[in-house]
């Protein structure tokens, strides 16, 4: 299943039906898990770990060194799960020690052309990161987000969970589950209504999403009342307990 123009480290440990095609690099310290196919012209260095079904493009670029002056060499990693997609250009780098030394990637995830994930960042499950999105340093992103093609989100930022990034969309604050931003800086327009229906989300769910969004951003409250507003809701309600508790963990402000 390896081509024989590949050139495979003896150090690197690859379940025994994982593809590679020609030309790609599997340097020492990287393991990769069954089904998983590395496609041509690909690099993927270590120490890294790839789960199980992944499928690598040609000319990915996958477990390098992170573009951090302050890195030294230090033996950092990248940790994936299962089943994601890694298209063309697609750039993912290893953590750094002024962090957790670890970038991690969830299940299920799809990464299109050209995006980048940062060192240190740590991505969720079901996931879309679009055409030239990416990721600065120490960025969190939660399941079930969708970043439009360009958009960016700055370093130590966190998005919430079914949130969505419009094209072009800079985020330079926390977002919060549920919310879709757009523009430069990016702001909050609306809740991310039709992703929650695809999700299995009820029309009451939505419906309490959408007025707990309504006292976030359209009541004219300063956070601190907003979120005493919430909170009682929140005790009765879990989909409203998930958007209370980001924005009470949040060390940045949010988006407003």
């Amino acid at each position: 299943m390896i081509d024989p123009r590949a050139v495979v480290s003896p150090e690197a440990r690859l379940a025994g039906d994982v593809t590679v095609g020609p030309f790609s690099v599997i340097g020492p310290g990287v393991e990769i898990g069954a089904r998983t196919i590395v496609g041509p012209h690909a690099v993927i260095n270590g120490p890294t770990v790839i789960g199980a079904g992944n499928h690598v493009f040609q000319f990915a670029s996958i477990g390098d060194a992170p573009q951090d002056k302050k890195y030294r060499g230090e033996a950092t990693r990248l940790v994936i799960g299962e089943r994601n997609v890694f298209r063309e250009f697609c750039t993912v780098n290893r953590g750094t020690t002024h962090d957790k030394g670890v970038t991690r990637i969830g299940d299920d995830n799809l990464l299109m052309a050209c995006a980048h994930v940062a060192h240190d960042c740590v991505v969720g499950s079901h996931t879309v990161f679009a055409n030239g999105a990416v990721l600065g340093g120490h960025v969190e992103i939660g399941d079930w987000v969708i970043l439009g093609g360009l958009s960016a989100v700055h370093q130590f930022s966190k998005v919430g969970a079914h949130s969505f990034l419009a094209g072009g969309a800079i985020v330079r604050q926390d977002v919060p589950p549920y919310v879709m931003v757009a523009g430069n800086p990016a702001a909050p327009y609306a809740v991310n209504a039709e992703g929650l229906k695809r999700r299995g989300f009820t029309e009451d769910q939505i419906r309490a999403i959408r007025d707990a969004y309504r006292i976030l951003y359209r009541s004219d409250l300063r956070l601190s009342e907003a979120m005493a507003r919430l909170e009682p809701i929140a005790a009765e309600r879990t989909e409203i307990r998930a958007f209370v508790d980001f924005i009470q963990a949040i060390t940045r402000s949010i988006v407003r």
